[in-house]
């Protein structure tokens, strides 16, 4: 509602800070992350699209330099796969949420993956992202754990929905904005590391990017699931 104050943790370079602080004027959104170079593209992101009720901090979700029940809802969004202790990072975030508030946790699972058509080295190249990221001490697969990890840190009233992304040929925006520049991207983001720590010869590695972009011609389809949780302080 107008004049609640949000925290989003894990911004990034604002590309959900700028949908939430448009759709939400009258609230105040605190916007957080670890990373300076990143805060200052969301930043800049934020500026052009001229809006004024976002104020950006550097600042580790574990160690949030804010106060005890400041805040009336707070948002994350693809941070908890990136850490290792997901639990503990939660807590932290009830620390800061006033009682009876709630928070939004927004996450992918890449096993719910699937294209056609689908081959083994498709799939060797998209597990490479999944080993890869448990190597970072992240979780690639943590969407299905939301419901858990959330009452673990004690949050009240836990739902969790599926929220799927279905693409075909019929829907060119998604085979070019999901397909191709998201979920591939991200598996071709893994390749010098992939190879480096021998999880895939390079004759594999290449046949299973190719497969993937192979699911995105006219015949082709892909399927990925994210996550999301809301519950309640």
């Amino acid at each position: 509602p107008p004049g609640s104050l949000v925290l989003e943790c894990g911004c990034g370079t604002g590309a959900q800070t700028v949908i939430l602080a448009a759709r939400n004027p009258g609230a105040r959104i605190v916007a957080v992350d670890i990373s300076a170079a990143s805060l200052e593209q969301a930043r800049a992101r934020i500026s052009a699209a001229g809006l004024r009720n976002v104020e950006f901090r550097t600042a580790n979700v574990f160690d949030l330099p804010v106060g005890k029940e400041r805040f009336d809802h707070v948002f994350l969004c693809f941070l908890l796969e990136h850490v290792a202790e997901p639990a503990a990072a939660l807590k932290s975030l009830k620390r800061v949420l006033r009682r009876g508030q709630t928070i939004t946790v927004i996450e992918g699972d890449h096993g719910s993956w699937y294209c056609h058509p689908r081959t083994p080295e498709a799939s060797r190249a998209v597990q490479c992202l999944v080993d890869v990221q448990a190597r970072l001490g992240g979780d690639a697969l943590i969407g299905r754990r939301l419901y858990p990890l959330l009452a673990e840190a004690g949050f009240r009233d836990v739902r969790v929905s599926p929220r799927m992304v279905y693409v075909d040929s019929s829907r060119p925006d998604l085979v070019e904005g999901f397909s191709k520049n998201t979920f591939i991207a991200m598996v071709e983001g893994v390749r010098d590391q992939a190879l480096s720590l021998g999880m895939v010869d390079r004759r594999t590695w290449e046949k299973g990017i190719a497969d993937l972009y192979r699911a995105t011609e006219p015949d082709g389809t892909f399927c990925y699931t994210f996550f999301k949780g809301v519950a309640s302080r």
